[in-house]
């Protein structure tokens, strides 16, 4: 009798079941245990895979969704690739609204799994007709056929996370945890996650982590919506010039921000001190952890999970070129010696 062959049948069944990995080098000097969620294990590379699998799914339940139609998002680059990746198994086509600010590194994956990419301007307003937001609108009510999945304003957004990223967490630490720090964007990932956690513990901290140029923590902390607070950054998908309705405000206990610079040493430090080659908003969330841990949040006893997004490998362009440091002005004497580590033998 031959045995089975044990494989897979898709990279969809990859999706999700992503480790739980302890920090230990990048936290020695703070107090507690610290954990990451590490979505970089997922197929694409990045926790959207779960969103993309579960609302396309959802659509095609309820008879949205046929073969042969378009699904369209507005994307800073993640979301895309996973939409961009369901659709080829699934049998779409696959059109993305991509910010300029997405790395050149994102916009070229998107292209190489088949999607049609529209790049619009990062640093206009949201109602501009040429933000990524209203061009994916455009092109949706231009195409045939098309779904918009509309992440920032999609209930299925959260509840994927409620399905998947906070049942796993809760058993990867035995129900031990106590501290949840995840970033926002759309919102739905810590959102769905802090919905589970807290239905299962109520006194589970949710810390969001937000950018310097975005709105959401002042609006999480007044409700709201301050114009004034918006400006130009570079971390992606982390923090909105909008308030995006698959956030759950009331979910997350306490916001922080954390800056461009700080972030990215930051997502450096993880490669070279833990071996977690992660991406730049990996690196801002570790940054965050850093700061709640400088205004006591933590305590010997606590057990902190950090959700770090995405792979490292989508920022190569960026956080992890010493040019691209160099021009934002991030390296000084100290840190730009530390980066030059190549040495050409003639």
């Amino acid at each position: 009798m031959k045995e089975e062959i044990k494989a897979y049948n898709n990279v969809l069944e990859l999706i999700g079941n992503t480790p739980l990995i302890k920090l230990n080098n990048v936290t020695e000097s703070l107090p507690g245990n610290f954990f990451a969620k590490v979505e970089a294990f997922n197929p694409g590379h990045s926790t959207k895979d779960r969103i993309a699998l579960y609302i396309i799914e959802e659509a095609e339940k309820r008879g949205i969704l046929s073969p042969g139609d378009t699904i369209i998002e507005t994307t800073s680059g993640n979301t895309g690739f996973s939409l961009a990746m369901v659709s080829i198994i699934k049998g779409y086509q696959c059109i993305l609204a991509v910010s300029s600010k997405s790395s050149k590194d994102k916009i070229d994956m998107l292209r190489s799994m088949g999607a049609k990419v529209y790049v619009c301007p990062a640093h206009v307003s949201a109602d501009d007709e040429r933000s990524y937001y209203n061009v994916a609108k455009r092109l949706h009510e231009e195409t045939k056929g098309s779904v918009y999945i509309n992440q920032y304003f999609n209930q299925l957004n959260i509840d994927a996370h409620y399905q998947t990223t906070g049942p796993e967490i809760w058993e990867q630490t035995g129900g031990q945890i106590t501290h949840l720090v995840a970033c926002s964007g759309t919102g739905g990932t810590i959102s769905g996650a802090a919905k589970y956690l807290k239905e299962k513990n109520p006194a589970i901290r949710v810390l969001g982590v937000d950018a310097f140029g975005s709105v959401l923590k002042k609006y999480h902390e007044t409700k709201e919506f301050d114009n004034t607070e918006i400006y130009p950054y570079r971390i992606e998908g982390l923090g909105k010039n909008l308030i995006p309705s698959a956030t759950d405000f009331d979910l997350i206990d306490k916001f922080i921000k954390v800056t461009d610079e700080e972030s990215a040493h930051t997502t450096r430090e993880l490669a070279k001190r833990e071996g977690l080659f992660v991406g730049y908003t990996s690196g801002a969330v570790m940054q965050a952890v850093k700061q709640y841990a400088d205004e006591g949040e933590f305590g010997p006893d606590s057990n902190v999970v950090a959700i770090f997004p995405d792979h490292g490998s989508r920022y190569m362009s960026k956080v992890f070129s010493d040019d691209w440091m160099n021009e934002q002005g991030f390296f000084d004497s100290k840190n730009l010696e530390e980066a030059q580590r190549i040495e050409f033998i003639k």
